[in-house]
């Protein structure tokens, strides 16, 4: 049975965009899935805790000599990576915080490179290749060839970086200037962000095209 890895980002609510980017993906895949099951993960609001000295070696130390610390640190990357592994497709929300990828979402890629369960402890071959991912990027200002902040998204180019130890490869489809409908010092932008949406929608809808039989 297809199973989807739906996890959000944002901090935003409502207001954000990579979450209704996300909210289509995932019902545009329901559609196209209709026996599959989807699990969701919301960063934004349930926040993984950050690995600190005394967690960071968790997987290292034999199960009964972790403290309840490191055990517990161990148990959530072990959780992570279940999900991960019990995905045929992960969908993630990418909003772009101070020009960088969310605390959350670093915190979950820190816990899901976990030598073992992710990555082979001994030959660091990647555990988790051959799912699909599909990264749902939100932007407020344009960042793209010519623009004067291009360079500036350090998300992005980050994530591949982050995840490669695991095998995962996220596609990416963006949407950006999404601020220029509530910062009026953007509203000349205003055709350039609804078109930008309007291809990232379109490009949402074209992910998953015809239901697949199970």
């Amino acid at each position: 049975m297809p199973h989807l890895l739906h996890i959000d980002a944002s901090i935003q609510g409502e207001r954000s965009v990579s979450r209704k980017l996300t909210a289509r993906a995932a019902a545009v895949w329901r559609a196209a899935h209709p026996a599959g099951t989807v699990t969701h993960r919301d960063l934004g609001a349930h926040p993984l805790p950050h690995l600190v000295p005394a967690t960071v070696h968790s997987g290292a130390v034999p199960a009964a000599d972790r403290t309840p610390e490191q055990a517990a640190a161990w148990a959530l990357s072990e959780e992570i990576v279940g999900e991960v592994k019990a995905a045929d497709t992960v969908l993630l929300g990418l909003p772009l915080y101070n020009f960088g990828a969310p605390s959350g979402v670093k915190t979950w890629v820190d816990h899901l490179i976990a030598p073992g369960l992710s990555v082979d402890g001994e030959t660091m071959a990647p555990l988790l290749g051959g799912r699909e991912m599909v990264v749902l990027a939100s932007r407020g200002g344009g960042y793209g060839a010519g623009t004067p902040r291009e360079g500036w998204d350090h998300a992005e180019p980050w994530l591949p970086h982050g995840l490669s130890l695991t095998g995962l490869e996220p596609r990416f489809i963006t949407a950006e200037l999404t601020l220029a409908g509530s910062n009026p010092a953007m509203a000349e932008l205003v055709p350039q962000a609804e078109e930008s949406l309007a291809a990232a929608e379109a490009a949402i809808d074209d992910l998953w095209k015809s239901p697949v039989a199970v």
